[in-house]
């Protein structure tokens, strides 16, 4: 609160009169602590005030958050110039062509930090695809904003497992549109883009996850995440 202005005039009976209510006046609060009146000045009660309860801080007045920072990403683009995705800037990509000059396919595989390999991203003028029969189970599904405009059906990054006899196939892969829940057949994931396809997909090592709560809680962490961002960020113009 502002403190109160004198006049030279009524200086002296001020005092007297401060002197006379000591000890029963209403004592002043800080103004954080009071609540706004109509006229928009703080008022505080001539009660003793409670002992303030601590409020936690952060540096800068900033909310404290415990989530991470996003990680900084890097945009890799083909030589055509036309496909590209995005991946975390500690990773890098290698690309390979085939002999044929012009080169009639293209492979990108990209590594995390460690030299792991994490994905590879086909595209050409051909893909082999094989299929059997499944039973899958669906985790999740989502298109690919930078392909809706390409050839339907839509291209959907998706995450499931395919289970035939005793065998589990957990993938993550681009599909052509999202797949279905229950008894089918194993999916290709080719991609048309242009007059060319594309086949992106996580490179599991055989038998990656113990069981489906293992798959899931590997999809929650960093690197699952990390993944699955890559592949919802392919884009061909």
């Amino acid at each position: 609160m502002r403190p109160a202005h004198l006049h030279p005039f009524i200086a002296a009976l001020a005092t007297a009169a401060a002197l006379s209510l000591a000890g029963c006046g209403a004592v002043a609060q800080p103004a954080s602590s009071g609540t706004a009146s109509p006229a928009g000045v703080a008022t505080t009660s001539p009660a003793t005030p409670a002992p303030a309860t601590a409020v936690p801080t952060t540096t800068a007045g900033k909310p404290s958050s415990s989530a991470a920072a996003p990680a900084a990403l890097a945009t890799y683009t083909f030589p055509d110039g036309k496909l590209s995705f995005k991946h975390p800037a500690d990773w890098k990509v290698e690309l390979f062509t085939g002999d044929v000059k012009p080169s009639t396919s293209r492979t990108a595989t990209v590594y995390d930090a460690t030299g792991t390999k994490q994905v590879t991203v086909y595209s050409g003028l051909i893909a082999d695809g094989v299929t059997h029969p499944v039973t899958r189970t669906v985790f999740e599904s989502a298109p690919v904003p930078g392909l809706q405009k390409q050839p339907a059906p839509a291209a959907h990054y998706s995450f499931y497992v395919d289970r035939m006899d005793t065998n589990s196939t957990y993938r993550m892969h681009l599909t052509a549109g999202a797949p279905q829940a229950g008894k089918g057949m194993a999916l290709d994931g080719i991609i048309r883009i242009g007059k060319e396809v594309l086949v992106a997909e996580a490179q599991f090592i055989e038998k990656p996850f113990a069981n489906d709560a293992a798959a899931k809680s590997w999809l929650a962490g960093d690197e699952g995440q990390a993944i699955k961002a890559l592949l919802l960020s392919v884009t061909y113009r």
